[in-house]
């Protein structure tokens, strides 16, 4: 009863967290809009915190709301971000 279900590393996590930020940042380049106003736009005041998760810097990364709000404010499918 006691099956060990995890089959994903903390690397492997750390890689998908990568990709979704890497992704934000080249659509956010695309559009031509700074950090500091995406992060403004979608509800978060610190552009260091903002900069952390694109970044993936000091363990930070998007959560699904600021995702949710990243792809509205963008005009993108919520779904780009995982292709």
């Amino acid at each position: 009863m006691a099956e060990n279900f995890c089959n994903f590393s903390k690397e492997e996590i750390l890689e998908f967290y990568q990709h979704i930020s890497k992704v934000v940042r080249e659509i956010r380049e695309k559009r031509g809009i700074s950090q500091l106003d995406l992060a403004l736009e979608i509800g978060i005041k610190s552009v260091a915190f903002y900069s952390n998760c694109e970044c993936c810097r000091y363990g930070k990364h998007f959560n699904l709301e600021h995702l949710y709000k990243i792809a509205k404010v963008l005009d993108v499918e919520l779904c780009s971000f995982f292709k």
